[in-house]
């Protein structure tokens, strides 16, 4: 792609009000009210690079395997990265090869991943961990009902949950429990 059908893929995309003006050129800005989007060349121009920040890395210091986890599942041609203290939506491709539709395409890719920011890997790790509970309860013996009863148990005694929490908010909590458990059970093997 040239200068030139870059940025006019990007006002396509975002209209010429947020679409800056080249800075320095071969870079672009595009400012709108969620965020603001980066798109740059190479010195020679053979690179382009569009980029767009998701959290502040501390936000994001708890999820990196999952972040990790999703470039490798997910992210599809957009990837996570850490740089400067962010964590950042990343796209990176020959400038020579790219077309407009693949440069959109990656671009709402990455609108995407901003949008979620850290909802996906932290439902995620959300799994991972119920997973883990499901293997520890079926190596004990426990059935799906045995080891509903325990977390109900450990919610009813405080052990789990939010001292403030009402009555209402803690069973949202169980019957949330209870859906992911019931989803997750049988894709669980234990053989010991």
């Amino acid at each position: 792609m040239t200068p030139e059908e870059i940025a006019l893929t990007l006002t396509e995309l975002f209209g010429t009000d947020a679409v800056g003006a080249m800075i320095p050129p071969g870079s672009w800005q595009i400012n709108t009210s969620s965020f603001r989007l980066l798109v740059l060349l190479s010195e020679d121009s053979t690179w382009l690079r569009v980029l767009l920040p998701i959290v502040p890395a501390q936000e994001a210091q708890p999820f990196l395997g999952q972040f990790l986890e999703a470039n490798f599942d997910d992210t599809q041609e957009v990837r996570y990265a850490l740089h400067e203290g962010v964590l950042w939506g990343v796209f990176q491709h020959h400038s020579g090869t790219l077309v407009s539709v693949d440069l959109s395409n990656a671009i709402n890719r990455l609108v995407s991943l901003h949008q979620a920011r850290l909802n996906d890997v932290f439902n995620r790790l959300i799994e991972s961990r119920i997973r883990q509970i499901i293997q520890a309860a079926k190596q004990q013996g426990q059935s799906l009902q045995a080891t509903m009863q325990t977390l109900e148990r450990f919610y009813a005694e405080g052990v789990m949950g939010e001292i403030s929490q009402t009555p209402e908010a803690r069973e949202e909590v169980i019957v949330a429990w209870r859906r992911q458990l019931e989803r997750l059970w049988n894709e669980i093997d234990f053989n010991p």
